[in-house]
């Protein structure tokens, strides 16, 4: 059937009691000509969604509305570090429990990220996105004015509930637009200014912490993530095309379970959660080895941390130009080798009794290299496993990825003491991890692919 170019939202899809869908029409799409794949079921049109990079042109949004979006979660969670030793002595607690402003934000970030996915698969991205901005704002609000560590550990909860709203959608905004090598290549650059500002994060707060105190380090964040907030609301365009439907708790199991029967999905999912907790486990020790047993300051470690994120920039706009080219696979064997010259470069240094800021913070940098060119590759291909069910699983491996990292943060944070011997050993472990999770879960798949 021949169908001309324009927009008929009167069509319904046949397996949800008549719901209506808003189909979009090309001349070049399947052989009936729509934009949205046509297939025969004993008589019966169903209307199921593209992917391709060509889809709805017009309401693409702006890429660096999705940018501004992803870093306003780690910007949160990363730029309160250089003030955790300070709160220790402003609110008279212990550092394990100051550490729960950083623990308790990655598990609460991991766990919204169940939600948010599969609650962008059914009702779009924009609303939902929109809703978690709006949550992130009020509770950056509340950290600000917290009278007690508390307090402060509780808004930090809601805080991280809203701000991986934007990690987990724009994944699945990315996967809506682009084909699998192509997402690869577009979240490489989204996750090139999650890592950024995770990383001068701790630059950032840190001189804030000197010249200010901490609690203008909350004022920057109420006030960037309601600028984010702001120009979302105009520029942000839905892309997920999809009838309005009811939800239940059932749905988001199914699609939890579905995906976590795809081996490819699994091998992806655990190399790049296991890759983090070497990144996760470093955020959650360093500043106490930086600090407490070096004897440096706020503003030193920030500086020091700019090893890192240049060295991850670096990567991730690499990973961005070159991912298309030489395919997922390949960019994440590189990465994953590097990453492993890293580890084992610290972690010889660390047994002949050779550990200064430069040679933690340096080898940190080596491994953030090749987690820049690592990390990206395995979340489109975690992602790219199932693409009807892209928010479930960008949700589902980010809540996965962020639950190894807040465990490896919390168990670093639980052993230091008078040494540094957890932080490496954390670090060397999730390495030799994330290299037997793609062997194991992804290596083979490839292999019979080629054959």
């Amino acid at each position: 059937m021949a169908l001309g170019v324009g927009w008929a939202p009167s069509y319904t899809h046949a397996d949800t009691g008549g719901a209506p869908y808003l189909l979009g029409f090309t001349p070049s799409r399947s052989r009936c000509g729509c934009e949205w794949g046509c297939l025969d079921r004993g008589g019966a049109i169903v209307w199921a969604p593209m992917t391709d990079s060509d889809s709805f042109p017009h309401r693409r949004p702006p890429f660096a509305i999705l940018i501004a979006i992803t870093a306003t979660g780690p910007l949160a969670m990363s730029i309160l570090l250089p003030s955790m030793p300070g709160l220790m002595r402003v609110f008279d607690a212990g550092y394990g429990t100051v550490q729960l402003t950083l623990t308790l934000y990655m598990i609460g970030f991991a766990a919204a990220q169940l939600v948010y996915g599969p609650l962008s698969d059914r009702f779009g991205r924009r609303p939902v996105m929109l809703v978690g901005l709006a949550v992130y704002v009020a509770a950056s609000a509340a950290c600000l004015v917290a009278p007690s560590i508390e307090t402060l550990i509780a808004a930090r909860i809601v805080q991280s509930v809203g701000g991986c709203a934007g990690m987990v959608i724009v994944r699945a905004i990315i996967r809506d637009l682009y084909e699998r090598d192509q997402s690869a290549s577009q979240i490489a650059y989204v996750t090139m200014a999650a890592v950024l500002m995770t990383m001068i994060g701790p630059v950032i707060g840190g001189y804030l912490d000197v010249w200010f105190g901490w609690r203008v380090i909350f004022a920057v964040i109420t006030t960037f993530g309601a600028i984010v907030f702001v120009f979302a609301l105009f520029s942000l365009h839905e892309t997920r095309m999809v009838a309005q439907r009811g939800i239940a708790v059932l749905d988001f199991w199914t699609d939890f379970a579905t995906l976590l029967r795809i081996r490819s999905f699994c091998g992806y999912t655990l190399q790049i959660s296991f890759t983090s907790c070497v990144y996760f486990g470093f955020l959650g020790g360093a500043p106490y080895v930086m600090m407490e047993l070096m004897g440096r300051s706020p503003s030193e470690y920030g500086l020091y941390f700019l090893l890192v994120s240049v060295s991850y920039i670096a990567s991730n706009f690499t990973a961005g130009r070159m991912s298309v080219r030489m395919g997922i696979e390949r960019m994440i064997v590189i990465g994953m080798a590097i990453a492993v010259v890293g580890t084992t470069g610290l972690g010889l240094l660390w047994a002949i009794g050779v550990l200064t800021p430069l040679v933690l913070f340096g080898a940190m940098a080596v491994v953030s290299l090749g987690n820049g060119l690592s990390i990206p590759n395995g979340m489109a291909g975690a992602v790219s496993a199932d693409p009807g069910r892209a928010g479930a699983a960008s949700g589902l491996a980010g809540f996965i990825q962020m639950m190894a990292g807040a465990g490896a943060s919390l168990l670093v944070g639980a052993l230091l003491a008078d040494t540094a011997t957890p932080l490496v050993a954390v670090m060397v472990g999730g390495t030799v991890l994330a290299v037997a999770a793609h062997i194991v879960g992804v290596r083979p798949l490839r292999v019979a692919e080629l054959r």
